[in-house]
């Protein structure tokens, strides 16, 4: 059973909608990706799976049933706007949100100061929230989210505002999560991150569904029939390639409908070309998006 089910979901606002007919399911032990450009919909569809905003119409399930206050308290949920009381503690910011999720003092505690252990952060224990950096602060909001053991947790923006370091932090705890057992939905914008990522991803352009599916599958559908080569030696003419392009350290082959790679490679070592790399291109999720988003009346 899927862990969220979406159902033809509707919302508008003042006549213009800003999600129109969207289903979807999301796996349990997946990295889901909900992207798509500012705009497009998505921290919308998370506040009606939330349950802070009603669709106009359609269905969600979370857990094979509608969302209530029991379920609610086995979710984690970071939001795009961050808010923690800046005069509290951070052991009195775990507590007390913890609190609001059924979680006792005493295991609030423990699992807050082993959550702030593991991101090497314990030293921030007794500080104000108001004396901690932006990013500090982002990392101490993660943890809130996760204090209450949640099974499945959703993530919006979370990457926002975080230097490359503590982005790589996250990452390795969003992964932590994934292996064991969590559900994890990601909202982000940023292309390169969805493919390091997801399992499986949702697009949405204009608050509806433009691709949904197997993030491998995906851009095996939409490669281009070309290669990425480095080499030793003068390539030539080459029988089956219309057209090359020059990149950053290497060559792209882009090749003719029914040429195989295979027959290129043949050909290369038949012209005693030293291959160093030879491998199908793939597109990049960005590029899949843009045409997906460029066929769209």
């Amino acid at each position: 059973m899927a862990e969220i089910e979406v159902n033809s979901i509707n919302k508008s606002y003042f006549k213009k909608a800003a999600v129109s007919n969207l289903s979807f399911t999301v796996d349990k032990d997946e990295i889901f990706g909900l992207i798509g450009p500012n705009g497009a919909g998505k921290t919308t569809t998370i506040r009606m799976i939330m349950d802070i905003i009603k669709p106009d119409s359609g269905e969600i399930k979370i857990f094979g049933e509608k969302i209530s206050e029991k379920i609610k308290n086995k979710l984690g949920y970071l939001p795009e706007e961050r808010g923690l009381y800046k005069r509290l503690t951070v052991m009195e910011s775990m507590i007390y949100l913890a609190s609001l999720k059924g979680v006792d003092n005493i295991i609030a505690e423990k699992r807050g100061t082993e959550l702030l252990k593991k991101i090497g952060m314990q030293d921030t224990i007794n500080k104000k929230i108001q004396e901690l950096s932006k990013g500090m602060g982002q990392l101490i909001q993660f943890v809130i989210t996760i204090i209450n053991d949640p099974n499945l947790i959703i993530l919006d923006e979370p990457f926002s505002g975080l230097d490359p370091i503590n982005t790589e932090l996250l990452k390795n705890l969003i992964i932590d999560l994934k292996n064991q057992g969590k559900t994890v939905i990601l909202s982000i914008h940023q292309m390169s991150q969805v493919e390091e990522l997801c399992d499986r991803i949702l697009m949405i352009d204009g608050g509806e569904s433009v691709l949904y599916g197997n993030l491998k599958e995906i851009k095996t559908k939409y490669r281009d029939n070309s290669i990425i080569l480095t080499y030793e030696g003068e390539l030539g003419q080459i029988p089956g390639v219309k057209n090359r392009k020059e990149k950053d350290g290497y060559t792209q082959l882009f090749l003719e409908n029914h040429t195989l790679p295979e027959q290129i490679l043949k050909i290369l070592m038949d012209k005693n070309i030293t291959i160093n790399r030879f491998e199908i291109a793939e597109p990049t999720l960005n590029e899949i998006f843009l045409k997906v988003a460029k066929k769209k009346p």
